[in-house]
C-alpha cells in the first residue's frame, strides 16, 4: 500500500460504516473530528469487551492532510483545541496522542503551574501512538470502511495497558519531581 492509502482502525460498541465527524467531543487533541489510529495493537489496548473494532482504508490523495511529531508546534495546536480553538484548516491531521489521559498535563499549564517547555516535557513522557483525525466530509467520502472485527481476549490486551499506565505514572512523577527541584 503506498503513502496515499491507510489502513486504519477505531474502537466502538458498533459497526460504523459511514462515520460522523460531528459526532466526537470539539475539544479533543485535534478538534473535532472522527479519530483513528493505524496501530492494530493500541486498538486493542484501549477496546472493552464486545467492543467493536472497525476497520478502514483512507486514501490521503488530494486531501490537505496536516501531519505532526512531538514537536511545539504540536503542542501548540493541542493546547488550542483543548479550548475548542481549531487553528488548522485541514480535512485530515494526523500526528501523536498526548498522553494525558492519566494526568491532565494541558489543565495543569492552563492553572498556570507549569509552563509550555514543562508541559510539553510532560506531554513527550510515554510510548508514542500515532491518531488520525478525519475533519470533513471530504475525508469522509475518502475514507472506505472495510469491515470490523468483535473484541475478544480483553484481558490481556488490558494487563498490558495497566503495565504501560504505571510506568508512565512512574515517569510522570519523577519528572514532576525533576520540574519541582529547578523552582
Amino acid at each position: 500500500m503506498g503513502d496515499d492509502k491507510w489502513i486504519l482502525y477505531h474502537t466502538s460498541r458498533i459497526e460504523i460504516p459511514v462515520p460522523d465527524i460531528h459526532y466526537g467531543r470539539k475539544n479533543a487533541d485535534f478538534g473535532q473530528g472522527f479519530y483513528l489510529t493505524p496501530d492494530y495493537d493500541f486498538t486493542y489496548r484501549w477496546a472493552w469487551q464486545d467492543a467493536i473494532v472497525n476497520k478502514y482504508e483512507l486514501d490521503l490523495k488530494g486531501l490537505r492532510v496536516h501531519s505532526f511529531s512531538r514537536t511545539t508546534e504540536w503542542f501548540e495546536y493541542i493546547f488550542h483545541n483543548r479550548k475548542a480553538e481549531d487553528t488548522l484548516d485541514s480535512d485530515v491531521v494526523i500526528g501523536p496522542i498526548a498522553n494525558d489521559t492519566i494526568f491532565d498535563t494541558l489543565g495543569i499549564i492552563s492553572s498556570g503551574y507549569l509552563s509550555s517547555k514543562e508541559a510539553l516535557r510532560l506531554l513527550m513522557i510515554g510510548p508514542e501512538y500515532t491518531q488520525v483525525a478525519v475533519k470533513t466530509a471530504i475525508a469522509v467520502k475518502q475514507l472506505k470502511w472495510v469491515g470490523s472485527d468483535k473484541v475478544t481476549g480483553v484481558k490481556e490486551y488490558q494487563e498490558l495497558l495497566k503495565k504501560e499506565q504505571d510506568e508512565y505514572e512512574k515517569l510522570f512523577a519523577a519528572t514532576m519531581e525533576k520540574i519541582s527541584e529547578k523552582r
